[in-house]
């Protein structure tokens, strides 16, 4: 029976998905009437979140989760459901989508093929809440690929030869990764015979800790690791996370702040499914998600902090992120029971990762729409006597370098109070020992200089773009005459909206963060936790190291071996030191993919070829070797023989008694088996043809109601 939640939470999903078509129509006849319809469109689906937050809210208290199901979709139907995380989750999403829309507006005036931007941003829009919204694997696969496929075509907007390159990276990894998934969507669903979240609770001790369902573990694990596949290829984990740094310096800013900040919690959220409900509280998922986030994390800021593009440090420093999220999730599969502080810590990180980048890239775009341009060298000094943009720049930099009373810190607290956590938990053998206490010290450690690394780089941005000056004087005074003019109000409006969230988060954590992790502790199934205090120097021991961590590798690292003078004792500038090892793709996918595998399968099928032509070769010389025969076959059968010997009688005795003088003289044996062989062409063909077995259909299907029939009439 439909309410008005169901009527809501489908129009969260299908309206901007139709609207898209409208809007597309629009923008055909008038320019700013399609811009004015995207800005409401995506006010509207921000709207109906916020009201599906509030009905969360309201009903936490005792209220029954809701099921909405639409029958007959793809044989399986869609089905959608609402609880905390996903009114949370739909509405930072449309948040995302109305703050970008109205940046786009101009960041796009000078761009080409608007109208197909603006028509794929709200389908994007849909299909994003569709994910997040999704109560079944099979409902959140459908919208996943439409995501996945929507949003390549922010990748390749502006068609450039590297726009296009990168385009083709992402296609290729959402293609595998879909796939990937898909498989393990069907193998989850032979086993269990569900796809439905809520059904698959639990679903790892039900089926395999159970010796009563006879499934062997290894067959979970198998459907486990590829839904773990396609959605970490989406959440851009290592090492699956090589479209991230190609895409974002590509794609238009307001694309990036989304491709960031909420495409890639999309294949965050099936990750958490699959943690929560599947793998509850599995030591050994919690283990393997562990090691992954550590080396996502790790490598993530590496590629940042040699990254001398402004979107391309950004973008390494998602997978970063997404790598510190990872960490938590993993923690809270090792922390079995007290999983508490691991996954509020690995929520809170996700929303504060979703809004940091929404305002970072934003403030990215305002530089590139000014300057076209994102070399650190010359968009350097760019940030000077423009105080709104550098206010707003370095509270995204502090927020995401987890500096004490912004949003960052609560949930970088929190992942790292995890650590420490399970270390003590195992010292008292309250939980068994997974990793040695050894390990997960250096886990702790390589934890804080991550963060480290990320206020080294976030350290070397901000001082590029509003401390040092451009090396050109002239360039310098054109960035500085720009004072007041580089973006118009509805930039500014976003931009500052978007900033001022950080800070309040951070400085009220009690009230915010908390009531934030609230909303998704039945979603996580997190145990209760007690209240933490953030600002205890426990915890900002942490803080300070990783801050000391950030100063040291910017001084030594960032100032001395990424940056050179110029000949002459001139200014120093950024040079790009990155290790080849870092570069996944060139390194090992493409020389894989596209020389090694086709060299390995071109080798194999010539070698099958050859094996095969000597079979048959061997075969054709000994056992079906060719009888020799004393003359040619003769043409044509028995009755083509028989008719031309009597066609050939009466023409003889035509000749005798008729046509003495001008005899006739056929070659019918020749002629009938040349007749012959084209009818029985000719049948061969029909007799193959579909209208041939059509016609025998029809045949049939006479002969059986005429049985019927007769059978009826006469009572046999």
């Amino acid at each position: 029976m439909y309410n008005n939640t169901n009527i809501i939470v489908e129009a969260v999903v299908f309206l901007p998905m139709l609207a898209a078509f409208v809007g597309y129509g629009i923008g055909r006849k008038n320019k700013d009437g399609r811009n004015i319809f995207a800005d409401i469109i995506a006010g509207i689906t921000l709207i109906l979140c916020g009201i599906l937050a509030v009905q969360t809210l309201a009903g936490a208290a005792g209220g029954s989760q809701p099921v909405i199901e639409i029958p007959y979709v793809c044989g399986m139907g869609l089905h959608f459901t609402l609880d905390g995380f996903r009114a949370l989750y739909g509405t930072i999403a449309a948040f995302m989508w109305f703050m970008t829309t109205l940046f786009s507006r101009e960041y796009f005036g000078h761009y080409r093929n608007r109208n197909r931007y603006y028509l794929f941003l709200l389908l994007t829009l849909g299909a994003t809440e569709g994910v997040f919204f999704s109560a079944d694997f099979f409902t959140t696969f459908v919208f996943f690929e439409i995501m996945s496929f929507t949003s390549y075509v922010w990748v390749v907007h502006d068609e450039k030869p590297e726009s296009l390159r990168a385009g083709a990276t992402y296609l290729a990894v959402a293609v595998m990764g879909g796939l990937v998934m898909l498989m393990g969507i069907f193998l989850l669903f032979d086993l269990t015979g569900t796809l439905n979240f809520a059904e698959l609770s639990g679903c790892y001790d039900k089926y395999v800790l159970t010796t009563s369902s006879g499934i062997p573990e290894k067959k979970i694990w198998a459907a486990g690791l590829c839904l773990l596949f396609g959605f970490g290829a989406k959440a851009g984990a290592f090492p699956l996370h090589i479209w991230l740094p190609k895409a974002h310096p590509v794609a238009p800013a307001p694309a990036s702040a989304l491709l960031s900040g909420i495409l890639t919690k999309a294949g965050m959220y099936g990750i958490l499914i699959l943690t929560a409900y599947i793998f509850f509280q599995n030591a050994a998922w919690g283990g393997m998600i562990l090691i992954l986030g550590v080396f996502t994390m790790v490598i993530g800021a590496l590629l940042a902090l040699f990254s001398v593009d402004l979107k391309r440090t950004l973008a390494c420093s998602s997978v970063s992120q997404i790598g510190f999220i990872l960490v938590g999730v993993g923690m809270a599969g090792l922390l079995g029971k007290e999983n508490a502080v691991a996954l509020r810590g690995s929520l809170l990180h996700m929303v504060n990762h979703s809004l940091i980048k929404l305002v970072l890239f934003m403030a990215a775009g305002v530089v590139f729409m000014n300057v076209h341009k994102l070399d650190l060298n010359e968009i350097r000094g760019f940030g000077r006597k423009k105080p709104l943009l550098n206010v707003i720049f370095l509270i995204g930099a502090l927020g995401i370098g987890g500096i004490p009373l912004f949003n960052g810190y609560v949930s970088k607290t929190l992942l790292h109070e995890s650590i420490v956590e399970y270390v003590f938990l195992i010292n008292a053998g309250v939980i068994p020992a997974f990793f040695t206490t050894s390990v997960m010290n250096a886990v702790e450690w390589i934890f804080l200089l991550s963060g480290g690394l990320t206020i080294a780089y976030m350290t070397k941005l901000y001082v590029c773009l509003f401390v040092e000056k451009n090396a050109d004087e002239a360039v310098q005074k054109t960035y500085d005459a720009l004072q007041g003019k580089y973006m118009n109000r509805a930039s500014a409006f976003a931009l500052t909206i978007s900033a001022a969230l950080l800070p309040l988060m951070g400085f009220l954590p009690g009230i915010v963060m908390d009531g934030i992790a609230d909303m998704g502790q039945s979603f996580l199934r997190a145990e209760v936790m007690e209240k933490v205090s953030y600002f205890s120097f426990s915890n900002l021991k942490g803080a300070l190291i990783s801050l000391i961590f950030g100063a040291l590798i910017y001084c030594l690292i960032v100032r001395f071996l990424l940056m050179k003078k110029e000949s002459g004792g001139g200014e120093k500038y950024y040079i790009n030191r990155m290790p080849v090892w870092l570069d996944l793709e060139n390194l090992i996918y493409r020389p894989v993919l596209l020389k090694i595998l086709p060299f390995a399968f071109g080798v194999l099928c010539r070698f099958l070829d050859s094996l095969v032509d000597t079979i048959v070769v061997v075969l054709r010389k000994t056992v079906y070797r060719d009888e020799k025969l004393p003359h040619e076959r003769p043409e044509g059968n028995v009755f083509t023989h028989l008719a031309a010997f009597t066609a050939s009688f009466f023409e003889r005795l035509c000749n005798l008694l008729l046509r003495r003088k001008n005899p006739k003289k056929e070659d019918y044996e020749h002629k009938l088996a040349l007749v012959h062989e084209e009818w029985r062409e000719n049948t061969m063909m029909i007799t193959r043809s579909m209208s041939f077995g059509l016609l025998l259909f029809c045949v049939g299907l006479i002969l059986t109601v005429a049985y019927l029939f007769i059978k009826d009439v006469f009572g046999l």
